[in-house]
């Protein structure tokens, strides 16, 4: 009987560890999956030449992938800004190494540059979109305070977590779609809607993510939150995915069909 209870609890500590690896996946899928729609019929086949044998879904989620490659160590503070509130970009201190909207900015000229190695573009095309969901997602535009909310320990519906995971997966999985349910129910924008959104820098995209902090914040004494902080705020987290994969596709064009 011990040994049926100590099989059981590490089957279900081995679920859940490769749940919560799944759940940051799944927004960054859907963005690949909006944008594929938005693009060109040139920037679709020069974007899929270039991928390969990845769909754009699966290519949003490399630059998470290579964490764990010490090869890739300059590109960590990459996934990040910090504007602390009252502050503007310029007015903050940055990192070092730079940051997400450094390094979007830069890659995206390089791109669009060209002469790069066949291995180079295909990672900074990969790279860039990644960022791009990255920084729609507002609290990877954080205060300096708390991590992007990393230090936030919360009770979501009921179990363990912490601001900026609900706001990476724990919404986004609480709706129980698979990416491709959720990028067809998402990608409802009006041609006004993209042109406009896709007029958009990507500083615009940071401040955008900024201006959402108090409401994200907004947050009960016990800091239990579930079905009603979902209902106040999937309707964001909906809108950010469809303006990340339209903007990505914005950017693709521009850079594979000027």
């Amino acid at each position: 009987m011990k040994l049926l209870l100590l099989l059981l609890g590490f089957t279900l500590i081995s679920h859940t560890g490769h749940q919560s690896e799944k759940w940051g996946q799944i927004g960054h899928y859907v963005t690949g999956e909006i944008a594929e729609y938005h693009l060109t019929d040139t920037a679709r086949e020069r974007v899929n030449e270039i991928l390969g044998d990845k769909s754009m879904a699966l290519a949003t989620v490399w630059m998470d992938d290579i964490r764990s490659d010490s090869r890739y160590d300059h590109t960590n503070t990459w996934h990040w800004a910090t504007i602390p509130d009252g502050m503007t970009y310029e007015e903050a201190e940055q990192e070092e190494a730079g940051d997400i909207i450094w390094a979007l900015e830069t890659l995206i000229d390089e791109l669009k540059k060209g002469e790069l190695s066949e291995k180079e573009e295909r990672e900074k095309l990969k790279m860039v979109m990644h960022m791009i969901g990255d920084i729609h997602q507002p609290l990877h535009v954080g205060t300096g305070e708390d991590r992007g909310g990393n230090d936030v320990r919360v009770q979501w519906m009921g179990n363990n977590s912490n601001l900026h995971r609900v706001w990476d997966s724990d919404i986004i999985n609480s709706i129980q779609m698979s990416f491709t349910e959720l990028a067809r129910e998402l990608n409802t924008a009006t041609p006004e809607q993209v042109t406009e959104w896709q007029k958009a820098t990507v500083r615009d995209w940071a401040y955008e993510s900024v201006s959402y902090r108090d409401r994200i914040y907004d947050l009960p004494d016990d800091l239990r939150i579930g079905f009603d902080y979902r209902y106040q705020n999937k309707e964001l987290v909906f809108k950010r995915l469809l303006q990340a994969g339209v903007r990505m596709a914005g950017v693709l064009n521009e850079i594979y069909d000027n």
